[in-house]
């Protein structure tokens, strides 16, 4: 997700892989076969691993169909394989992204039929190998998905309430916090419980892809060997369950449940404590802590008002109960620190999907709270 450039940087530098440029909304990295495995397997902000196959200019959409044809396809993957192309583009000159997109994966096909044939087939909805495309205004890249389905799908079966937060948004917003293990931490509008299971699995140094399968298990050079020992070593890693002091409530009793039939099904409830409250009637679990909450953002007609109502209750809940605690709100409403006549410490740019949000830091200082802050 754009915004957390830094956090993915920070997980290439703990796997020791050798960084490349950064980019907006991504970065690049060199190495092996098993890099690219633990990539996968261990990454809680990426949302895809591609592997670059090809690059260089274009002018025209035959340009593209040529770039595409000269690449060893079937070297890459077997003609019974599923795929599908996929073309993203920034100031691309050309007419249609559609007809781009066809003539890529014409190529494709025509580079089998020249190797052996025949040609796989297309599955635009679960394809077994993707091929990603990136046009700048006359430059081109060519790359081979390795992850499959999105990484924010863990791989466990999730219910959902309105409006969730993607996995690892959340994950790179906990890291934005500084929240450590073994620290308080307390989302008292949980919905359905994304922030309350990405702890826990950072608590129980549960790697996040270990219940799911990758898009690299489907291509020729699939190493099963290696990729047994490292899941196998992710495995080891994890720690007994237990309660991580990791807190969630909502006001909304459906989204409790929601909330723990997905804790429940990713064998995570242990570690958690949950209820059903109003957040204007929540109360610390800790002395001190971390609190973060993604209210909702008033999109619809009628809701900003509901909000400005809301905030100053959020507002005087943590001054009233929460000294000590430093207070993180995800939101793209921009009056809420304002409403809740809180300074923000801190306002980070991030963005969940195509909205652009804040994280405003509020840390409620002990003892400092003797009249409201104007």
């Amino acid at each position: 997700p754009r915004g957390l450039e830094a956090g993915l940087a920070d997980e290439r530098g703990a796997l020791g892989a050798q960084s490349l440029a950064p980019g907006d909304g991504g970065g690049g990295v060199a190495g092996d076969l098993a890099l690219v495995y633990r990539a996968n397997l261990e990454s809680r902000v990426a949302t895809r691993i591609l592997m670059l196959v090809g690059q260089g200019k274009y002018a025209s959409e035959d340009d593209l169909y040529q770039a595409a044809y000269k690449l060893s396809w079937p070297e890459w993957f077997e003609v019974k394989r599923t795929f599908m192309v996929k073309v993203t583009a920034v100031r691309c000159p050309l007419k249609s992204l559609e007809f781009v997109t066809l003539r890529i994966k014409d190529a494709v096909c025509d580079r089998f039929r020249t190797a052996g044939g025949s040609r796989p087939d297309i599955d635009t909805r679960q394809p077994e190998v993707r091929i990603h495309a990136f046009l700048t205004a006359d430059e081109y890249r060519l790359y081979l998905d390795t992850s499959g389905n999105a990484l924010y799908q863990r791989g466990q079966r999730r219910n959902s309430v309105e409006a969730p937060l993607r996995e690892n948004l959340a994950a790179g917003i906990l890291k934005l916090t500084g929240w450590q293990p073994g620290t308080p931490l307390f989302d008292p509008m949980c919905g359905s419980g994304t922030f309350l299971l990405e702890a826990s699995m950072m608590a129980l140094d549960m790697a996040p892809g270990l219940h799911r399968t990758f898009g690299f298990e489907n291509l020729n050079s699939f190493d099963s060997g290696i990729w047994n020992v490292l899941r196998q070593q992710a495995q080891q890693l994890v720690k007994p369950l237990d309660f991580m002091q990791i807190y969630g409530s909502d006001a909304d009793l459906r989204a409790v449940r929601v909330a723990k039939q997905n804790l429940e099904q990713a064998d995570l409830l242990e570690a958690v404590w949950l209820q059903q409250k109003d957040i204007t009637q929540a109360e610390a679990p800790a002395e001190s802590g971390v609190l973060i909450a993604n209210p909702p953002y008033g999109v619809r007609i009628g809701e900003q008002e509901e909000l400005a109502a809301l905030y100053p209750k959020i507002g005087e809940t943590l001054k009233k109960r929460f000294a000590g605690w430093n207070c993180y709100f995800l939101t793209s409403d921009l009056r809420l620190p304002k409403l809740m006549r809180l300074a923000p410490s801190k306002k980070t740019p991030l963005f969940n999907g195509p909205l652009e949000c804040r994280l405003f830091e509020i840390k409620m200082v002990a003892g400092s709270n003797r009249k409201d802050a104007r």
